[in-house]
């Protein structure tokens, strides 16, 4: 089922909250990453908590949350500072309809007022048609490169 919405009548984009937990790991699992309810309020209340991070949602009138997108101000030594994407997913029933777009556009901005001077974003090479929806909104393929990852134990 595809719901096609009018943007900006109908949708409005808000910082995330704690009510938004649910959904938020709804969501997550349709990009096939497997978070209980739990960990979302643990780190959604940290990061809430981070001025170097922002979280917003994309709502219906009702406040039923059907996206949200998370960036970083992110201190480098090699380039000056941007905001890096951290996740955006837009409900599988809502997609094509302008709200990806529409929550880029409020990190651009949110970055922009907080000095950033550029987004930047990774996406798994999987996703071809998340690469071609960032081009078409004027992001650059500016590397490919590979992901390294270790699991540290406890202290």
């Amino acid at each position: 089922m595809i719901n096609k919405v009018t943007i900006g009548e109908k949708i409005k984009i808000r910082q995330a909250d704690i009510k938004d937990v649910e959904k938020i790991a709804s969501l997550c699992e349709q990009l096939e990453y497997s978070v209980t309810n739990q960990q979302i309020e643990q780190r959604l209340t940290k990061i809430k908590n981070n001025d170097a991070h922002i979280v917003y949602v994309a709502t219906l009138e009702d406040e039923y949350v059907i996206g949200w997108a998370h960036a970083h101000i992110c201190d480098y030594i090699v380039i000056s500072t941007p905001a890096i994407i951290l996740g955006l997913v837009v409900d599988k029933d809502y997609r094509h309809s302008g709200i990806g777009r529409f929550l880029m556009q409020q990190i651009e901005q949110w970055a922009s007022l907080t000095g950033c001077d550029s987004v930047l974003l990774r996406s798994n090479i999987k996703r071809q048609e998340a690469h071609s929806f960032y081009e078409k909104i004027g992001y650059t393929n500016i590397k490919q490169s590979v992901t390294f990852y270790k699991k540290l134990q406890p202290q």
